[in-house]
C-alpha cells in the first residue's frame, strides 16, 4: 500500500507541471490562424495556408471544414501561402524563417499594407510624431484598398480638413495601449483615442474578429511602441442605439410604429449587443393587408412577430462565412447565411443593407417580414406546409373562417401524399370526417399521454397511442414537429384518420367479409368480449379465409366450441396496435397465450409472416386487421425464458460431464456431474 501511495505522488508530480505548461485556452482566431500554420507547414516554417476568393483580393485564414470545403459564401476559393504574421522570407531559405524586425507604429503600417494610412498620417501636423515616439499604442489601420472604397464625397471632407477631420478619423482608429487578439473579447468595447469613442469589439467563433464590423485581415503585427492590426474598412464613430436609427430612417416608418405599439422601444434603446433585421416600409407592404391588420391589432402576435427580427447578439456580415443557426428572442431558429456578397435568411438573399452600426447592436435592413408560426392563424400555419391539399379541403368546406380566429383549437392534417389518388368529394360525410380531424383545444404533442382521449368539433373522442417510435392519434401517426400559431397547433399526420365507429363486434357485423368470423365468435361464446369495454388487436380472418381452409378441417374446428374458442383466441391481441405503432417487428400477446409476431416493411403489415389485406378498422374497444388466411396457434407452446436457460445449463453439464470423463485428473468429478444431469432431468 506504502508503494502504491508513493507511485500515485510520483505521477500527480509529474502531471502537475505538464498541465501548467498548456497555459489559457486560445482564442477562436488564435486557432484557426494555428491550423492556417499546420496546413501551410509543409512548404516551411512560420508559412500560412490562406483562401483567397477567385476573382478577389478576399482572404482568410483557414479552418477545417473550409479547408475541405474549399469555399467561402458558396464561392470557390484557392490555397494560397504566405508568411504568418510577425515572419518574413530569407531568400534563399525555404519558408519565413526570420521575425519581421521591430520598429516604430509608423514603420510598421507600411510593412502591414497600409501605406495609405501612412500618407493620410503624413498630412496630420501631430500624429506622425506621436507613432514614432514613445508610447504603447494599438491602431487598426485600414488597407489601402479599404481607403480607396470611401466614397469621393467622404474622402474630401477628410482630406480637405486634414488636422481636425482627418486627425480626429485617424485617432478614432487608435486606443492609447497595447491590445492583442486574446485580449480582444466578443462584445467588448474599447476607448478609442478620439474623445474616448468606444470601438466595438466582436470575435467570433469561426475565429474571424470585427472592430465596428470591419474584419481584421492581418493582425498582431508588434512595434516598439505598440501593436498594428490591418482591417478591411475605415471605421467611423457611432452615437445612435438601434431604437434612434429606427426613428430617423424614413424607410423605417411602419417599423417605428410597430415597435411603439408593441412596447419594444424600451428594448431598442437599452444596452446590449443586438442584431435587428429591419423590416422596410417595401416589406409590411408585401404581406396580405388582412394579415397586416390582423398582427398591428394583436398586442401578443406583433411582439411575438418584431421579437423574431431580433438576434440574441450582434452579427456583422463579415463573420459570415457560411450558414450558422441564430436564436431570435423570439424563440425561433433562423439560418443565417450568405451566398457571394449577400447575406440570407433562410436561404432567400432579402437583406438589401448590411451593418448600419448602433451603440447597442447592428441592423440590417431586409425587404421581407419574417413571420414566426406564433404570430399565425391556424390556417396559415397549414396552408404553408406540406398539407396544402388538406387545408383546401377544409377551406372548400366552408371551415377556413373558423382556423382563421381566435378559438383554442389543433388541426390534424394528413400530408398530401396521403391524396396521391385522388381527394374525396365535399358532402356531409366529408365534413363531419374533416371536423373530426379538429381538437377542441390548442395542444403540444410532448404533452400527450397513452390513453388520453381528444375531443373534436365533430362530436367524436379520439385516443392517443404512444408507442416506442411513434405517437398517433386513432390509426393517424404524427409524421412532423408541431407547429403552434398564435391560438391554434398543426399536427402533420401521416394518413387521414377514421374515428372509430362502435365496438369490434359491431365492425365485423357491419362488413360481410367476416359473417363468418361472426358466426364463429357467436358459437364459440366471444361476442361479449369482443362488445365489452377493452383494448384488442383483432386480426379476422375473411369468408375467403374459412373457405380456403380443407372442409373437413373446417367442419371440425366448427364443431368443437373448445378449440374454435382457443383458435379464435390466438386472432386477439391484448392491446391496441396500429400499424403506425408496429416498426419492424413487434410480438402482440394473444388471449390464447401465444404471441402473434407482427411487422411492417414497405407499407405492408404482415402478422406471422402473412400479409395483411386491410389495416386499421378503428372500433372503440380496438382496432381490427382483415387478413385472408386462418391464423394457427404454435403446436408446442414456447419455452419460456427459465425454460431456455435450463436447456442451456443442461448442455454445459453434458460437456463438462464429457469432458471430465475424457481427463484423468478429473476423473473423480464426473459422478459429480452424472449426479447433477440427473438432477436437471427431472
Amino acid at each position: 500500500m506504502a508503494l502504491l501511495v508513493r507511485l500515485l505522488l510520483a505521477l500527480a508530480l509529474a502531471l502537475g507541471p505538464a498541465a501548467s505548461l498548456e497555459g489559457p485556452a486560445k482564442s477562436p482566431y488564435q486557432l484557426v490562424l494555428q491550423h492556417s500554420r499546420l496546413r501551410g507547414r509543409q512548404h516551411g516554417p512560420n508559412v500560412c495556408a490562406v483562401q483567397k476568393l477567385i476573382g478577389t483580393n478576399k482572404k482568410y485564414f483557414t479552418n477545417c471544414k473550409q479547408w475541405y470545403q474549399r469555399k467561402i459564401c458558396g464561392k470557390s476559393t484557392v490555397i494560397s501561402y504566405e508568411c504568418c504574421p510577425g515572419y518574413e522570407k530569407v531568400p534563399g531559405e525555404k519558408g519565413c524563417p526570420a521575425a519581421l524586425p521591430l520598429s516604430n507604429l509608423y514603420e510598421t503600417l507600411g510593412v502591414v499594407g497600409s501605406t495609405t494610412t501612412q500618407l493620410y498620417t503624413d498630412r496630420t501636423e501631430k500624429l506622425r510624431p506621436e507613432m514614432e515616439g514613445p508610447g504603447s499604442f494599438t491602431i487598426f489601420a485600414p488597407s489601402n484598398e479599404a481607403w480607396a472604397s470611401l466614397s469621393a464625397e467622404v474622402l474630401d471632407s477628410l482630406v480637405s480638413n486634414v488636422n481636425i477631420e482627418l486627425l480626429n478619423a485617424l485617432r478614432y482608429h487608435m486606443v492609447d495601449r497595447r491590445v492583442l487578439t486574446d485580449e480582444l473579447k466578443h462584445g467588448m468595447s474599447l476607448t478609442s483615442m478620439y474623445q474616448n469613442s468606444d470601438i466595438q469589439i466582436h470575435h467570433y467563433p469561426n475565429g474571424i474578429v470585427t472592430v465596428n464590423c470591419a474584419r481584421l485581415l492581418k493582425a498582431d503585427h508588434h512595434a516598439t511602441n505598440g501593436v498594428v492590426h490591418l482591417i478591411d474598412k475605415v471605421i467611423s464613430t457611432v452615437t445612435n442605439n438601434i431604437q434612434q436609427v429606427i426613428e430617423i430612417e424614413d424607410t423605417f416608418e411602419t417599423l417605428r410604429a410597430a415597435v411603439a405599439a408593441s412596447g419594444l422601444n424600451t428594448l431598442l434603446e437599452s444596452d446590449g449587443q443586438f442584431t435587428l433585421l429591419a423590416p422596410t416600409n417595401e416589406a409590411f407592404e408585401k404581406i396580405p393587408a388582412e394579415t397586416l391588420n390582423r398582427i398591428l391589432g394583436d398586442p401578443e402576435a406583433l411582439k411575438d412577430l418584431l421579437k423574431n427580427h431580433i438576434l440574441k447578439s450582434a452579427m456583422c456580415a463579415e463573420a459570415i462565412v457560411a450558414g450558422m443557426s441564430m436564436e431570435t428572442l423570439e424563440g425561433t431558429t433562423l439560418e443565417v447565411g450568405c451566398s457571394g456578397d449577400m447575406l440570407t435568411i433562410n436561404g432567400k438573399a432579402i437583406i438589401s443593407n448590411k451593418d448600419t452600426l448602433a451603440t447597442n447592436g447592428v441592423i440590417h435592413y431586409i425587404d421581407e417580414l419574417l413571420i414566426p408560426d406564433s404570430a399565425k392563424t391556424l390556417f396559415e400555419l397549414a396552408a404553408e406546409s406540406d398539407v396544402s391539399t388538406a387545408v383546401d379541403l377544409f377551406r372548400q368546406a366552408g371551415l377556413n373562417t373558423r382556423l382563421s380566429g381566435n378559438e383554442r383549437l389543433t388541426l390534424l392534417a394528413p400530408l398530401n401524399s396521403v391524396f396521391k389518388d385522388g381527394t374525396p368529394p365535399i358532402d356531409a360525410t366529408t365534413k363531419d370526417l374533416l371536423l373530426n380531424h379538429v381538437i377542441k383545444n390548442q395542444l403540444a404533442s410532448k404533452y400527450l399521454y397513452h390513453g388520453q382521449t381528444l375531443d373534436t368539433l365533430g362530436g367524436k373522442k379520439l385516443r392517443v397511442f404512444v408507442y416506442r417510435n411513434s405517437l398517433c392519434i386513432e390509426n393517424s401517426c404524427i409524421a412532423a414537429h408541431d407547429k403552434r400559431g398564435r391560438y391554434g397547433t398543426l399536427f402533420t399526420m401521416d394518413r387521414v384518420l377514421t374515428p372509430p365507429m362502435g365496438t369490434v363486434m359491431d365492425i365485423l357485423k357491419g362488413d360481410h367479409r367476416f359473417s363468418m368470423l361472426v358466426a364463429a365468435i357467436q358459437s364459440a361464446g366471444l361476442t361479449e368480449t369482443l362488445n365489452r369495454e377493452g383494448a384488442y388487436t383483432v386480426f379476422a380472418p375473411t369468408n375467403e379465409a374459412f373457405q380456403a381452409m380443407p372442409p373437413e378441417e373446417l367442419n371440425k374446428l366448427l364443431g368443437n366450441a373448445k378449440e374454435l374458442a382457443n383458435i379464435l383466441k390466438y386472432h386477439i391481441g391484448d392491446e391496441i396496435r396500429v400499424s403506425g405503432g408496429i416498426g419492424a417487428l413487434v410480438r402482440l400477446k394473444s388471449l390464447q397465450g401465444d404471441k402473434l409476431e407482427v411487422s411492417s416493411k414497405n407499407n405492408t403489415v404482415c402478422v406471422n409472416k402473412e400479409p395483411v389485406a386491410e389495416t386499421d378498422i378503428m372500433a372503440t374497444n380496438g382496432v381490427v386487421y382483415a387478413i385472408t388466411s386462418v391464423l394457427q396457434p404454435p403446436a408446442n407452446k414456447p419455452q419460456e425464458r427459465g425454460d431456455e436457460l435450463a436447456d442451456s445449463a443442461l448442455e454445459i453439464f453434458k460437456q463438462a460431464a464429457a469432458f471430465s470423463k475424457a481427463s484423468q485428473r478429473s476423473v473423480r468429478l464426473a459422478p459429480v456431474y452424472q449426479r447433477l444431469l440427473e438432477r436437471m432431468k427431472h
